[in-house]
């Protein structure tokens, strides 16, 4: 890290020697601050967001249940939130949840450096959507501004194969939010890519916990389907103590409970 990006993040740790005692009452300070700020974010995100993810939840779910699989691919950072994504899907960390078809499409380096050299890095993910993809079939894409042209190319491709399309993007969310293409943009509303990919984090956790719950439900139901989006959500004023519980339609947490009551709560894990 630079002198100069060093001293935006840590102001206090430049000019001279400074009491030490007073140099790390600074340092706790600035990590409080930082944690309150990221809450924040997420809260904010949560409060306005909380349906469109609900509504992102019943697309991923469907498409499960009709038997799609989900694309994951980003950029730098990003691509670690979209392999972790579809590690969550292949790998439930919940004992007694099915694991799902999810293919993160930045893994094969051979794929990806080939159209890198051979056609452009643009079309590293819509080459192998081309390749791969099927009506039915979901992609993810993140982006903590919304304009990556990879991405954008994957996401014309996958509208021309019938693919659904979900993105989590930052900012004003970009092109991915602008464009038209996606059926579900969840945009985190900040400039901080460290709070945009926080926020990512916990999105891509609770989709997958409402995804499971909605397969839980469907699979209860006898093939009847999905019950009715849920009602509208009431003035962000009226929301700010909602608890998570509150993101999944009511009926749907019992019965996942009920799914699972073998394995005990949510926490009980296959990995670290």
């Amino acid at each position: 890290m630079s002198d100069d990006s060093l001293q935006q993040l840590y102001p206090f740790l430049g000019g001279g020697r400074k009491d030490p005692t007073a140099e790390a009452q600074a340092l706790r300070d600035s990590v409080a601050a930082k944690a309150r700020d990221s809450l924040a974010v997420k809260q904010r995100f949560f409060d306005t967001q909380a349906e469109a993810l609900i509504d992102a939840a019943r697309t991923l779910a469907d498409s499960f249940a009709a038997g799609g699989r989900l694309f994951t691919m980003g950029n730098g950072g990003s691509s670690c939130d979209a392999a972790h994504l579809a590690v969550e899907f292949q790998h439930p960390v919940t004992t007694g949840r099915p694991a799902l078809p999810a293919i993160n499409l930045c893994n094969d380096t051979a794929m990806t450096s080939a159209v890198g050299n051979d056609v452009g890095f643009d079309q590293i993910f819509a080459r192998q959507i081309e390749a791969h993809g099927r009506a039915g079939d979901t992609l993810a894409g993140f982006s903590t501004s919304g304009n990556s042209d990879n991405l954008m190319a994957a996401f014309r491709k996958a509208r021309e194969l019938g693919l659904r399309c979900i993105g989590f993007a930052g900012g004003d969310g970009g092109q991915m939010a602008a464009s038209g293409l996606l059926d579900h943009c969840l945009v985190v509303p900040t400039s901080s890519i460290h709070r945009v990919q926080e926020t990512h984090v916990a999105c891509y956790h609770i989709l997958w916990d409402l995804v499971h719950t909605l397969l839980a439900d469907r699979r209860g139901s006898a093939g009847k389907g999905f019950a009715p989006s849920p009602r509208p959500s009431p003035p962000l004023g009226e929301r700010g103590n909602r608890k998570e519980a509150t993101l999944i339609p009511e009926g749907e947490r019992e019965n996942d409970r009920e799914a699972h009551s073998s394995t005990g709560v949510e926490g009980t894990t296959q990995k670290s």
